[in-house]
């Protein structure tokens, strides 16, 4: 009994949606979700995984198909028949694609903007000048231009923060006027738009470390701690160049710019130490730009921040002591950075390069 090419169409389309529908819920190609945000992120990859496998899989199926049907047989050299084209076939086949492809952008926006991506209040309109220009607003940044001449959420601590020899070289966090948005935002849930964070963080990006700073207890560490279940803002710039802060566990990516203000909001939801990694080429030692972010219970973050304020408390006491003279910056500063999470390289590379731009 022959069975009808239809009959054979619905089983292979079949087989074909069920395979599709397990791959993408069971792809294993993403890192551990460790945030409440990740699962938004996780839901549209996996959307896109069961689109691609079902067309890939049909895409190659009919040319395989089609390859070895309609092979060229021994003794055959005749030329094939002419067939014209088939307009529905070629408006389905048209058609298809572009409603893929329209689905999966209005299911982007809708992640992009639960996420907190799409914010119409940071735009604003400002006026023109000289001043205003981009290019300006990031060389009085990295001019040391005094904090005053700009506000937002990330100079507010300013004063206190400069007063940490840490960060004694890191130019104050501005705002660029004049080029739409004050400060790329991503992270924050619409429901929660207006309300304080329950915890902000000040990141600062320079080749090649990420420097850390608690505005309120000022706190400086290389290493970022935060409470499980809590949501966390996290306000970055950059000292010198474009710096890209990335957690793949998180799910979330953003550029640190300088002489801007960009914003990060998450909340961890498994307690565990996940990499950050600078994910834009920012120097010859762009790979080693990472650092870490650890996650943990309310009691152990809270402890970490006592041990942290004693120790900042010993190490301001200890490092006003003069440099005996026989002794390298790097090695010098190296007992007390290491309490801090930097490495000596670090402070070796940025040593160099304040010295090559001197």
């Amino acid at each position: 009994m022959k069975i009808p090419s239809s009959i054979w169409t619905l089983l292979i389309g079949v087989v074909l949606t069920l395979f599709s529908l397990w791959y993408g819920q069971n792809h294993g190609l993403l890192p551990t979700a460790a945030t409440d945000e990740a699962v938004l992120v996780d839901g549209l990859f996996n959307t896109m995984m069961i689109v691609s496998t079902g067309i890939f899989l049909l895409v190659e199926g009919v040319l395989i198909y089609s390859v070895i049907k309609y092979r060229r047989r021994a003794g055959d050299n005749e030329d094939g028949p002419p067939i014209e084209g088939n307009v529905p076939l070629e408006i389905l086949w048209t058609a298809i694609p572009a409603i893929i492809v329209l689905g999966i952008s209005v299911y982007s926006f809708e992640v992009y903007n639960e996420i907190g991506g799409f914010n119409p209040h940071s735009v604003h309109e400002a006026p023109i000048s000289q001043e205003s220009m981009p290019g300006s607003a990031i060389a009085a940044t990295l001019s040391g231009i005094p904090p005053g001449t700009g506000s937002n959420g990330n100079e507010e601590n300013f004063d206190q923060v400069m007063e940490n020899p840490a960060t004694e070289e890191i130019p104050p966090r501005r705002n660029a006027p004049g080029v739409g948005s004050v400060a790329p935002t991503i992270g924050g849930s619409p429901e929660k738009a207006g309300l304080p964070p329950e915890l902000r963080v000040n990141v600062t990006g320079l080749q090649y470390a990420w420097l850390f700073t608690y505005p309120d207890t000022g706190i400086t560490t290389g290493e970022l701690h935060v409470p499980v279940g809590r949501e966390v803002q996290i306000d970055m710039t950059a000292n010198d160049v474009i710096h890209a802060f990335w957690v793949p566990e998180f799910r979330l990516k953003q550029d640190a710019i300088p002489g801007r203000q960009s914003e990060i909001r998450f909340t961890p939801k498994l307690v565990g130490s996940y990499d950050i990694i600078c994910a834009e080429l920012c120097g010859p030692y762009h790979g080693v730009m990472r650092s870490q972010v650890v996650v943990e219970t309310q009691a152990a973050y809270d402890a970490w921040v006592q041990e942290q304020l004693v120790a900042s408390s010993e190490t301001l006491k200890q490092a006003v002591a003069l440099n005996p003279g026989d002794l390298s910056p790097d090695e010098f500063l190296s007992p007390y950075t290491k309490d801090m999470g930097i490495e000596p390289e670090m402070i070796h590379q940025v040593h160099q390069l304040h010295k090559f731009s001197q």
